[in-house]
């Protein structure tokens, strides 16, 4: 049996409009767009790790997310054409932009794009280092922690379709549920609690995995 609880599963993508914005990352991140016959939108990619899962939700866009993603682009200009809006293009070595329905992400502009699009998943933290070694811990990679910036990372996660899991300082505490959130398999969801999750929901009529929340609250499902 692993050491680790859990691996990394696939993510997920909250979406008042699933179809227009799946069709949108699907572009971005060089994936194929699905329709289930149950309504259910997901991209597809070359492994089963490389799935999104986009899920309707009624609420839209009204705060900075904690969660965002951060692709790779030969020019900021392409995300842009997909219909993406820019936030700021000037300040950064990278281009933050928003999605159309309002979410951040940033483009990374390579002379040579990988074909892998999605570079990393960024998550605003109280305490990165510290959520840094926490998934770490739970879903394999190494950690490490940049004391200058204040920013941690956990990189190499087994099966991820992108190279790091980046945590940020941020002075705000989160109020919302998170638009994005990543799933994981689990050997048993009670190992995920004895570390330190919280159960949310546990499997019912309606659903058939638990929704968990990290140390700062962030949500993720295990199945």
């Amino acid at each position: 049996m692993s050491e680790r609880p859990a691996s990394f599963k696939d993510l997920c993508i909250d979406a008042v409009d699933p179809v227009r914005l799946g069709h949108f990352w699907a572009a971005a991140l060089d994936l194929e767009l699905q329709q289930r016959d149950d309504g259910m939108v997901l991209l597809t990619g070359p492994t089963e790790r490389d799935t999104v899962w986009l899920n309707r939700v009624p609420e839209p866009v009204t705060v900075k997310q904690r969660v965002h993603l951060d692709v790779h682009a030969a020019a900021v200009e392409d995300v842009l054409d997909l219909g993406a809006t820019p936030v700021d293009l000037e300040s950064f070595r990278w281009k933050v932009l928003r999605d159309p329905e309002g979410g951040e992400l940033c483009v990374f502009e390579r002379e040579q794009v990988p074909a892998r699009r999605l570079y990393e998943v960024v998550v605003d933290a109280a305490d990165p280092a510290r959520l840094a070694q926490w998934w770490a811990e739970l879903v394999g990679g190494r950690w490490s922690a940049d004391e200058e910036h204040g920013w941690a990372g956990v990189e190499e996660i087994p099966g991820a379709p992108f190279d790091y899991l980046v945590f940020v300082p941020v002075p705000e505490p989160k109020t919302v549920k998170n638009r994005i959130h990543w799933d994981v398999d689990a050997v048993d969801v009670e190992l995920l609690v004895d570390r330190g999750a919280r159960v949310l929901r546990a499997p019912d009529d309606e659903i058939s995995w638990t929704v968990l929340a990290d140390p700062e609250g962030n949500e993720f499902c295990a199945f």
